[in-house]
């Protein structure tokens, strides 16, 4: 009886492709799954009921509000601008824009904390910018427009990033095609490259979200920190930790994961959809 040969095991294409999926699973654990845990865990060393009282207390509602309400419209609002932006930087191009290019990058490197003094000295009620507006009634320092606009700031090169580069991998004969069909420049803008955009701009869009709902040092020297005005979640997560209440602060935090987890994943979804919403239409 002849015994069944074996299949010789085909070799991985990665050298080391075991040992290194290892390696990167160990990491993520140590540096992601293990902090996560304890901030799930730490919350109810204390019982639920404190814990539920912390979290629905009106003062940690209000800065969640603030916070989450405020990224909303500064993502929003930086998404229209960075695609604006990315528009002038590929197709206009005007004198100096490789120096405007460079500068997009400006809030990768600049400190938090240098950004929100430079914010207020511009928009303080005695600023270059904020005192003829505070003088005209339109205080900015104080209230959230102030907080959307240093949202915006350190949102804005996330979309920037995410969506220059695929613009500049559109095709020009996609234009060309279509006006040679007749189209005018905005049917050819809102109907061939905009939705080309959508992905990049969905995923720039819950990028800015997430740096702004989790934002503190360019925050926090224009938002003037008035409980239940313009106290955002973060700062109320150093008074907890300031007060010895790390249950309360780490319930606070959870509180701002799940959520902020639970808008990226709805953005996620969104994306894979896209393919199959334009098909339909």
């Amino acid at each position: 009886m002849r015994l069944p040969q074996r299949r010789p095991r085909t070799p991985s294409v990665i050298p080391g492709a075991l040992p290194s999926f290892g390696i990167t699973l160990f990491w993520v654990g140590l540096l992601v799954l293990l902090p996560m845990a304890a901030l799930a865990a730490r919350p109810w060393e204390n019982g639920a009921g404190l814990m539920l009282r912390t979290l629905s207390s009106p003062r940690t509602l209000a800065a969640l509000r603030l916070s989450f309400g405020c990224a909303l419209v500064a993502a929003a609002a930086t998404t229209l601008l960075g695609l604006l932006i990315c528009w002038v930087l590929d197709r206009v191009r005007p004198p100096g824009w490789r120096l405007l290019d460079g500068l997009i990058d400006l809030p990768f490197a600049l400190p938090t904390a240098v950004a929100g003094i430079t914010l207020a000295t511009l928009y303080a009620p005695t600023g270059l910018i904020g005192a003829p507006l505070a003088r005209l009634g339109l205080p900015i320092a104080g209230t959230p427009l102030g907080i959307v606009l240093a949202l915006m700031f350190v949102g804005l090169p996330f979309v920037v990033r995410t969506v220059l580069p695929v613009l500049r991998g559109l095709p020009f004969e996609l234009e060309e095609v279509a006006a040679t069909l007749g189209a005018r420049p905005a049917q050819v803008a809102w109907r061939v490259i905009v939705p080309a955009l959508l992905p990049a701009l969905l995923t720039g869009f819950g990028l800015a979200f997430a740096r702004g709902v989790g934002e503190y040092g360019s925050v926090i020297f224009i938002a003037g920190n008035r409980p239940m005005r313009s106290e955002i979640a973060p700062l109320l997560i150093v008074i907890r930790l300031s007060e010895d209440d790390y249950a309360g602060a780490a319930g606070i935090g959870l509180l701002m994961l799940l959520a902020a987890s639970a808008c990226l994943l709805a953005v996620t979804l969104l994306r894979r959809r896209l393919p199959a919403l334009r098909g339909v239409r």
